[in-house]
Order: structure tokens, then sequence, then C-alpha cells
């Protein structure tokens, strides 16, 4: 029996901030090119921490992109033009409706590339990405490098004032190299409320 080959999957690129996750993204669009194959990139709204119509990695790598605050303006956008990949940075900030989404596409005949954080400063799973990561034929997991010890960092770290953040603070916060640090499962630290509030004032009586 003759088997037909059907095109159409999802790749998710995962890992801790700074462990190139965006930059993996733009290479492999960047050879699309040569491919002469067509895409189109998504990012959520809230991250415009770079650029609000560009996709841009932490080494200040970039490519023009859709700002999207509704995951079904994908599918609208990809319908209107048609493009043989369809790329999603920073998935971990859209809805669990970009599982949907992804799924769709790829249904359809689409290579869908999606890239986030996997885990969240906590070291647990982040939004949409652990049900994406299930349904995905191809998984990348990027390292990072500890700014503690120098080890291989899969892990947040998420610092407040210099400090590790506690438990309960906000799980979506933008941030920058002034907010955040790659970690590794030994040097990550996250406090409960009341460590938080013993080493702030133990940092403040200090200083």
């Amino acid at each position: 029996m003759e088997v037909q080959r059907r095109d159409g999957w999802i790749e998710v690129i995962c890992g801790s901030m700074f462990a190139g996750k965006t930059e993996e993204l733009l290479r492999r669009l960047k050879r699309l090119e040569y491919a002469k194959k067509s895409y189109m990139v998504f990012k959520p709204a809230i991250d415009n921490r770079y650029s609000e119509t560009e996709v841009v990695s932490h080494n200040n790598k970039r490519m023009p992109g859709y700002n999207i605050s509704d995951e079904e303006q994908i599918l609208k956008l990809v319908e209107k033009k048609n493009p043989d990949v369809v790329a999603i940075d920073e998935a971990q900030f859209f809805t669990d409706k970009i599982v949907k989404v992804c799924e769709t596409l790829a249904d359809q005949g689409k290579r869908v590339i999606v890239a986030g954080l996997d885990t969240n400063f906590r070291g647990e799973p982040f939004g949409p990405m652990p049900y994406l990561l299930a349904r995905a034929e191809y998984v990348t997991k990027l390292q990072a490098i500890c700014q503690v010890c120098g080890l291989p960092a899969s892990r947040t770290q998420r610092l407040i004032d210099g400090k590790p953040a506690s438990y309960n603070s906000p799980t979506v916060l933008i941030g920058s190299e002034e907010s955040y640090e790659a970690r590794c499962r030994h040097c990550h630290q996250v406090l409960k409320d009341d460590e938080w509030f013993r080493f702030s004032k133990i940092s403040f009586q200090g200083s």
C-alpha cells in the first residue's frame, strides 16, 4: 500500500531565560529563506520589551512579526497570507487556546515552530507550554549558563531589588537582565513569604 506523504507538525523550543530560544527560532526561520519558504512570525502583545513590531532576541537579533492579543487572530492572518511555516515566540504568555491554534495549523499542513519558557520563576510548568510539549512532534530543550556557579542552567531566577522573589509574587512580570537570571537547580531560589520578609529585613539592615 502506498503511503502518501503529509506535511504539518509542531516543533517546540524551550528552556530558561537566556538559553537562546528566540535566537534558535530566528535561526530556523532564516534557513527557510534559503529554501524559498514563506513564513509568518507571531508574539503576544504583552511582550513589548524590545519592539512592538519585531521579534527580538536578547542578543538583538530581530525579525518582523505580528503582536497578537487574541490567539484566533493567528488563524485569520495565516488563512489570509497562507505561509508555509508559522512561528510563535514567547508562547508561555498566551492562553491555553494557543494549543488548539497550533494543532489546527499543523493539521492544515503547516510547520509550526513554537518557542517559550517551559517553567516559570517558581520552577513550575508555565501556562500552555506543557500541553504544547505533549503534542509536539519535535522538542528542543536549550540550556543557559548558571550566573552563580557556571553549570548548565534550566531554571529562571527572579530577583526583586537584587533579592530572590517570593513564591507568591505575580507569575507574569516582564523583565530583562536586571530582573532575571539563569540558574541551575542547586542555585535556584524561591522564598516563601516569611522567608522573603526576613531576607529583605536582613538585607535592609545591612545596607
